[in-house]
């Protein structure tokens, strides 16, 4: 048998399995529905935030019973944050047998009286990999990921260590993996660095991205003019440092490689306490750029939504200017907490890359990082990057700098013509998405950002033209709506608990929606205008439908009768009341954000696991129409990893207990085909109606199921 050893294009295309996040049924309590923004959370010192930490990885043993994970599995704590009523939301990281699994992480929400509320997982239950035995040695990997590399050119690897073994969890895909990190020719420079997933028994690419996560650009520049800056006193002097922000230092890189950036690196010093002179001549006017957009940004994050640094345990980062030669890039680095800046080049009149909202867009990709983690590539790797413009836009609306006022514009004062990007008007480049398309997943992430930095725009400003920060505006939605918006101050609360509390690593477009419409919820009601506001955002971005106004009477419910479509024998055929009426083996119907439904929000996920799995779906007492020529038909999607016409995984439709029809893997389809199956045979009977699924032991494929009717 001919069988492929990599993720098939057709799976990663229409299932996006790599970036792909499992969020269970919420009903979030309203913690903070009224007064200033907020997300909701006490305040935490660093040694509350340990402890509450060491209380979570005590927890994490029977964590893990709890949720059903495998007794291979560990769980280590990551982040604890506590609710105003002392609900806490615990991130952990996953180990299988002492391997670390990306995609692993999850959320456990725990009610103030400790018990277990709901759960967010970025790969859905227990992890089960036939080996742990790699076929590759970490140098084959190594070699692979060099020859697998998409983003940089001359790929190299630093030896066997730059190859670490891992678990790659991706939806319902698992795999022994390695990660490999190369350096070549790419956008951020010379020495670009990038992640390759290599499957260590096939040898197989299941994934890369970018490590550095940066604003790529022909120049950057900062005018902040005149600023308060706190800094250290010492035997000689003045250091660039600031003791009340965790201890933030600048230093002078001195044209240090970006893979090294502290090579040549001196702290900035100085005999008196006034800093540069606002031109390029002097090496401390980018520091003095840096320090205050450093500052404002912690000021931001800890007098807005009581966070006291990136990590939250109250340590300042390091930023490094003069990073390099020629530099037309800034970055964080998370591998060694600190961010670089370079000085741009001829291009842009050599400009330091140090721009206020710049600063505070790197400094949030510290925030991502020690939080939900977003993957950088993919959809995932797209609301990372817009995170980034969020919170670098509020940072710069919060500093009320007079030289660089708020708007919505980003990097306008790097000398790009009128900006680097538009969040109300995304496309305004010719490269970046401002509404979600099935391309999301495969463009630029920086391109991708468009999407969710146009939601945000809209849920905080609303559709129309207007001027902010004296630039024009117009919140143009994709959906011709028109409506307010909430105000960027909640806007953005709700996208910091949501990043912070519900979204994971693998969090997509659609489940970004979800994360914020429980943020939403927790915040200011479940009925809440600010929350329907959201839900009008993403449909204005092509993500999902509005909800109903909450200020207009709704139209009584109907109570769900058998059957639920009018000429349908079947009782709840489109799924949307859950499981009633229906006996499944593996809770297979989902309103789960992982795949899309034919219609409504609900349908069946049957198989997907890779390995020998049956499962079944059914309904008995149906009554077959006993006139005319009755029929089933549904609607199926079939994603699969194997390839060639042989039936290895199938879905069978049996009729007390007799199979009609069989589909397999050989049926894929890009999209929800409706399939008919002639019920003559059973006029006026009364049936067994029964979807049987059976897996073989390799590859995948996934069975979508919809909208069944009998009659």
């Amino acid at each position: 048998m001919n069988r492929k050893t990599a993720l098939a294009a057709a799976v990663a295309a229409t299932l996006t399995l790599s970036t792909a996040a499992v969020a269970t049924a919420q009903s979030p309590a309203k913690v903070n529905g009224s007064g200033p923004a907020g997300t909701g959370f006490q305040s935490m010192s660093a040694d509350s935030r340990q402890a509450a930490v060491a209380t979570a990885d005590r927890e994490a043993e029977d964590t893990a019973k709890a949720l059903g994970l495998g007794s291979d599995e560990r769980l280590v704590a990551k982040d604890v944050l506590v609710d105003t009523d002392g609900a806490r939301h615990v991130r952990y990281n996953r180990t299988y047998r002492g391997l670390p699994v990306i995609g692993g992480d999850l959320v456990v929400h725990r009610a103030k009286d400790g018990r277990i509320a709901s759960s967010t997982f970025a790969h859905e239950g227990a992890i089960s990999v036939a080996t742990t035995s790699p076929r590759l040695t970490a140098q084959d990997a190594a070699a692979t990921a060099q020859r697998g590399a998409r983003h940089i050119k001359s790929a190299q690897t630093t030896g066997q260590d730059s190859s670490q073994l891992v678990i790659w969890a991706s939806g319902k895909f698992t795999t022994l993996a390695y990660r490999s990190t190369v350096t070549g020719e790419g956008d951020a420079g010379p020495a670009s660095r990038e992640a390759v997933v290599v499957d260590a028994v096939s040898g197989a690419v299941l994934d890369t991205w970018e490590i550095h996560q940066e604003v790529s650009g022909t120049g950057n520049g900062v005018l902040v003019g005149q600023v308060a800056l706190e800094t250290t006193q010492a035997s000689s002097g003045y250091q660039l440092t600031d003791p009340t922000r965790g201890s933030t230092t600048v230093y002078d890189a001195y044209a240090s490689p970006q893979t090294n950036p502290s090579q040549n690196a001196k702290l900035f010093t100085k005999s008196t306490n006034a800093w540069g002179n606002g031109a390029t001549t002097s090496r401390e006017s980018a520091a003095v750029d840096a320090a205050y957009g450093l500052a404002m940004t912690w000021d931001y994050f800890k007098n807005t939504f009581n966070r006291s640094g990136i990590r939250n345990d109250g340590r300042g980062a390091r930023a490094y200017v003069h990073v390099d030669n020629n530099l037309q890039n800034a970055f964080y680095d998370d591998t060694c907490f600190c961010m670089s800046f370079g000085d741009g080049n001829a291009q842009n009149s050599n400009i330091p890359l140090t721009e206020l909202d710049v600063t505070g867009h790197e400094m949030a990709h510290g925030v991502t990082a020690a939080t939900a983690n977003l993957n950088y590539s993919g959809e995932s790797g797209g609301l990372n990057e817009a995170t980034s413009d969020i919170f670098g836009t509020m940072v710069e609306f919060y500093s009320n700098n007079s030289t660089d006022p708020g708007d919505y514009y980003i990097g306008e004062k790097l000398g790009m013509g009128t900006s680097m990007r538009r969040m109300d008007n995304p496309a305004s480049d010719g490269k970046s998405l401002g509404c979600w398309t099935s391309q999301a997943s495969t463009v630029d992430v920086h391109y991708s950002s468009g999407i969710g930095n146009h939601f945000f725009y809209l849920a905080a400003e609303g559709t129309g033209a207007k001027t902010i920060g004296g630039k024009s505006h117009n919140g143009t939605p994709c959906n011709n709506d028109s409506f307010a918006g909430i105000g960027k101050d909640k806007a953005a609360a709700i996208w910091y608990r949501a990043l912070t509390t519900y979204m994971t690593s693998t969090t997509n477009y659609t489940q970004a929606r979800t994360a914020t419409l429980n943020a939403a919820a927790d915040l200011y009601g479940a009925n809440s205008q600010e929350r329907y506001i959201v839900s009008k955002a993403w449909a204005a971005v092509s993500v999902g439908t509005a909800l109903p106004d909450p200020g207009s009477t709704p139209a009584p419910t109907p109570t769900p009768t058998t059957p639920t479509t009018p000429g349908n024998a079947l009782a709840n055929g489109g799924f949307e009341q859950g499981g009633a009426g229906w006996t499944q083996s593996a809770n297979d119907i989902t309103n789960s954000t992982l795949a899309l439904p034919h219609g409504g929000s609900w349908y069946a996920w049957m198989l997907g696991a890779g390995q020998t799995h049956s499962e079944s779906l059914s309904q008995s007492n149906v009554k077959v129409p006993a006139t005319g020529n009755p029929k089933l038909t549904f609607w199926l999607q079939t994603t699969t990893q194997e390839s060639g016409p042989t039936a290895y995984d199938t879905l069978k439709v049996n009729v007390n207990g007799t199979t009609l029809a069989t589909y397999s893997n050989a049926n894929a389809s890009a999209s929800y085909v409706q399939r008919t199956v002639d019920l003559s045979a059973f006029r006026g009977q009364t049936v067994k109606l029964e979807f049987a699924g059976q897996e073989d032991p390799y590859l995948a494929t996934v069975f979508l199921l919809d909208d069944v009717s009998i009659g």
